[in-house]
């Protein structure tokens, strides 16, 4: 349950990361609200599931998640280029993620 409650954690850091372009620096207000919740939640989310994995672990996957969902979200939605390097890099993040899953106890 901890890593499922992680994952999700993951997918709130890349809604609030990638809400932070919709807020224009905190001027619009609907977008910076969502941003903030989705912070909040990511937040709490990764505070759970700390309770069980080891917080370095924990720390590394959640950033993880929170990279690679904004990476792949800033190239499909801002047209940021999908170069073959910034792909293998991404290819790596999916390793450390998947590897520290298998490498964990819990």
């Amino acid at each position: 349950m901890a890593w499922f409650v992680l994952v999700l954690a993951g997918l709130f850091e890349i809604g609030w990361a990638v809400g932070l372009k919709y807020t224009e620096g905190f001027t619009r207000l609907w977008p910076s609200v969502l941003t903030a919740i989705a912070l909040v939640t990511s937040m709490g989310l990764l505070g759970i599931s700390l309770r069980t994995l080891p917080l370095g672990t924990a720390y590394a996957v959640w950033t993880g998640i929170g990279t690679l969902g904004t990476g792949i979200l800033g190239i499909v939605l801002f047209k940021e280029p999908a170069t073959a390097a910034r792909l293998v890099c991404m290819s790596l993040i999916i390793a450390g993620i998947v590897g520290l899953k298998v490498v964990t106890p819990k």
